[in-house]
């Protein structure tokens, strides 16, 4: 109990020293007229730096509708994130170069020198990131800076942007931060580099993706709702295709213990993983770094979320379906064969929205 006390108050320390720092460097970095100016110098902008430096992988692919909403209104897109991050969209066709944030005077020089038109802090409104904020304002040296309207990580952008209104999703709120740059946004898409084939010895299609792993213990389901899942694709002719990590060896294990038919893929990398998803029938997943993944290569994808809010972090669009089975493990019911469930109709779905688009070809 005491060190959970002792960590709580230690955050707090770092929050509000993080919140001062971002007040000192928007005191520091204060120019008369520059925001009167700003949006005037946005109707010149072409090269835009995308700033995202956590570590997260999921965080990376959220940045994702932002580039294409930029790249298709015509603008030049450059990512800055955090150095092991930057694998995740290496290749990606849309971005013209990825720079690694890397904490130097060397490497705050080179991307001032770069003079970018425009910066944009790709945070968020609900849980400010100070540091994104800091960074982006930093690195953007005279170009326009844009991020969200919140304190103080809106007093270091010269165009401080307002949240829609009219929705909390987390992709639809980032990839409206460039809205002062993008007159007409068109439909929300996210998107990864192009893979090179991957199989998996014994695999054929159809299959589906189980990942039933994550990054934090808490929003996890546990394994044996996933190989009732498992179980629930092997009946309806889908073979079961579990997926996992580092450190997930063992929850991988347990779910093919509980489907004797779903296969224990071998160890991947994220470009391997990404190519599984893109081959499969569909994905089955918690909340996670690969649910973004899955959403981004375009396999169908039905996740279960469990101790976060859906509305904010979910893709609620077709193909894909968003369950939170929070309130029905709150109330003691049967999470697995709901999950089950949702997994019959979702492969029903699939298949009739494939015999659809047949007959549509047949007709062509």
């Amino acid at each position: 109990m005491r060190g959970s006390v002792r960590l709580r108050v230690l955050k707090r320390i770092e929050w509000l020293l993080k919140n001062l720092l971002a007040v000192l460097v928007a005191l520091g970095c204060f120019r008369p007229g520059r925001r009167s100016r700003a949006r005037t110098r946005l109707g010149r902008a072409r090269r835009v730096l995308l700033v995202r430096v956590d570590h997260r992988v999921g965080e990376v692919l959220l940045t994702t509708p932002v580039v294409e909403r930029l790249f298709g209104a015509g603008y030049e897109v450059h990512l800055l994130v955090h150095p092991k991050l930057v694998r995740v969209l290496d290749g990606h066709p849309k971005v013209a170069r990825q720079w690694a944030f890397t904490k130097t005077l060397a490497c705050l020089r080179a991307l001032r020198a770069e003079r970018f038109d425009a910066v944009v802090d790709c945070g968020n409104w609900d849980t400010e990131s100070v540091t994104s904020a800091i960074v982006a304002r930093l690195v953007g040296g005279p170009s326009v800076v844009l991020g969200p309207a919140r304190f103080p990580a809106g007093w270091l952008a010269d165009v401080p942007v307002a949240p829609l209104p009219s929705t909390r999703n987390e992709a639809e709120q980032r990839a409206h931060l460039v809205s002062p740059l993008v007159a007409a946004p068109g439909p929300l898409t996210m998107s990864f580099p192009p893979t090179a084939p991957f199989s998996v010895d014994g695999v054929a299609s159809p299959y589906a993706v189980v990942n039933p792993g994550g990054r934090l213990g808490e929003r996890r389901l546990p394994a044996d709702l996933f190989a009732r899942v498992a179980r629930a694709l092997a009946d309806a002719g889908v073979t079961p295709l579990v997926t996992w990590g580092p450190g997930e060896e063992a929850l991988a294990d347990l779910v093919c213990a509980g489907c004797p038919k779903a296969v224990r893929a071998p160890p991947t990398s994220l470009d391997q993983l990404a190519s599984l998803m893109r081959a499969a029938k569909l994905t089955v997943c918690n909340n996670t770094g690969p649910m973004h993944l899955a959403v981004a290569v375009g396999s169908p994808t039905l996740a279960f979320f469990f101790n976060i809010e859906l509305e904010r972090w979910a893709h609620a669009r077709p193909p894909h379906r968003m369950v939170d089975l929070t309130p029905l493990v709150l109330q003691g019911e049967d999470v697995a064969r709901r999950a089950a469930e949702e997994v019959e109709a979702f492969v029903r779905r699939l298949g009739a929205a494939g015999a659809r688009a047949g007959r549509r070809d047949e007709r062509a």
